[in-house]
């Protein structure tokens, strides 16, 4: 399963078995006011960018979200808030969770890994930013555990990152990863000079397993690849950010 279009708006949505109150918004680099390295759909206000232009973007992907939207100033960390007590500011972190219906959780990227959560009576939903070094930190580990419901309950979905044939790594990445477990050295092809190309996915796939996580969607995309799509860091050093949202209808 991937991304479904969003309507007839420039966004899409995850393809998911979530309960019909789960909603999910995948925004790419298309649909907003933005120019030149940021054209046209930027919604990171760290980045460089006009503060009107973000505003008018975010302006944009809030009028398709039914609660406020939370983004977080995120640190490549692993510390998950309470969406709902940070509407209208953008605390330090790198993962949100909300069982109040109040907010809707985001994250932000240009290659890291969105995460999607919720469980499958539609109680609680929660977005994690997982760039390695969150990943390997235990972001997606303390995301889980703020959900406070049962592993085999929650489903996950990984939204648009760098794929597996764009995203070169050191040996510190491969030696970070595979001494917290051996088997993530299927994630990673090496090719030659302690170099290696590394799938993000596979890793995530491997500590959501690990967690008792299961039913795990999405994982399909290279933001770096499909440039007419997505931002991309790694591609253009300066450029946008996109967003995963996540939130609870429940009306």
């Amino acid at each position: 399963m991937g991304l479904q279009p969003h309507g007839n708006a420039p966004f899409f949505k995850a393809e998911w078995p979530a309960p019909a109150n789960v909603h999910t918004l995948i925004t790419t680099r298309n649909g907003g006011i933005s120019e030149g390295v940021y054209r046209s759909l930027n919604l990171g206000s760290h980045v460089g960018d006009r503060p009107e232009h973000v505003r008018h973007n975010r302006e944009t992907v809030q009028a398709h979200v039914g609660v406020p939207v939370v983004y977080l100033n995120q640190i490549h960390g692993t510390t998950v808030i309470q969406a709902a007590e940070h509407i209208g500011v953008s605390p330090d972190a790198d993962a949100a969770v909300d069982r109040t219906a109040s907010a809707a959780c985001a994250a932000m990227t240009a290659d890291c890994l969105p995460v999607l959560f919720c469980d499958k009576a539609g109680t609680v939903v929660a977005a994690a930013h997982a760039g390695w070094r969150g990943l390997a930190g235990g972001v997606l580990q303390n995301t889980i555990a703020a959900m406070n419901v049962p592993s085999l309950e929650i489903m996950a979905y990984l939204g648009p990152a760098i794929g597996p044939d764009a995203f070169e790594v050191g040996q510190d990445v491969f030696d970070v990863f595979c001494a917290q477990t051996h088997e993530a050295s299927r994630a990673f092809e090496p090719i030659g000079d302690n170099k290696y190309l590394a799938d993000i996915y596979a890793l995530a796939r491997l500590v959501l397993q690990r967690e008792g996580v299961n039913m795990i969607y999405g994982g399909n995309h290279c933001t770096v690849l499909e440039r007419e799509t997505f931002f991309s860091y790694r591609r253009e050093k300066q450029t946008g950010r996109m967003a995963s949202i996540i939130w609870l209808d429940n009306r």
